[in-house]
């Protein structure tokens, strides 16, 4: 098989420097599209083309799910992703979709067997700085660092969560993100409302309660002199 070449090479999935992850692509989606192709061909390059597009998304989606393990489990993905790349029918939106869904297949598999539920990386505080309130709350998540975005996300409902990290995240239409859940793409649109709606206001109660605490300092020197 052609995609054989791509699997009798496992550094082929470590080839994108982290300066390549996280800049900004330069494929468009019919670059993408062509990638799959010859990638489907056992094009190495072109496998890399698509790694580098897509991986940067996808960890942030993973890390939401696994924590610390998302690295581990976005290399279990890949490399079910180079075994059946060459069974993949459809362009640069529905390959996302399709890694998205093997990422949360193996996210999901790895749960059950370390019996845990997702955990954020980190605790979920200082939030406020992280976007003025002019900001969505879409678009404060895409200026975060994975780390803040996570913690931010981490305060939604679990069906509300997964669908702002397929929407804004990953980057998925509502019908694609639907696909990798299982559900109607009208009940991801309105999760995705939803949650996007509630982080807007946890973003505003949490710029209020630092202005507040600015504004009228409870102790210190000079409320004591007072």
């Amino acid at each position: 098989m052609h995609s054989g070449s791509i699997l009798n090479h496992p550094h082929t999935l470590r080839m994108a420097t982290l300066t390549e992850l996280h800049s900004p692509s330069v494929d468009g989606p019919d670059d993408i599209t062509h990638a799959i192709r010859q990638a489907q061909k056992g094009d190495e390059e072109c496998f890399r083309t698509l790694y580098r597009a897509v991986q940067p998304r996808l960890l942030r989606y993973l890390q939401a799910l696994v924590g610390e393990d998302a690295e581990d489990v976005a290399s279990d993905a890949w490399l079910q992703i180079a075994r059946d790349l060459g069974s993949f029918h459809g362009d640069d939106a529905g390959f996302r979709g399709w890694a998205a869904t093997v990422a949360r297949n193996r996210a999901m598999d790895h749960l059950r067997r370390q019996r845990r539920r997702p955990v954020p990386a980190m605790s979920i505080e200082d939030l406020a700085e992280r976007a003025g309130p002019e900001d969505t709350a879409g678009a404060a998540i895409e200026a975060m660092s994975t780390d803040a975005a996570i913690k931010l996300i981490a305060r939604l409902p679990r069906d509300q969560a997964e669908a702002v990290l397929l929407r804004v995240v990953v980057g998925l239409d509502a019908k694609s993100a639907a696909d990798v859940l299982g559900k109607r793409a009208g009940a991801v649109r309105t999760a995705s409302y939803r949650g996007l709606r509630r982080l807007a206001q946890h973003l505003e109660e949490d710029g209020s309660g630092h202005a507040e605490q600015h504004d009228h300092p409870s102790s210190g020197p000079s409320a004591a002199a007072q």
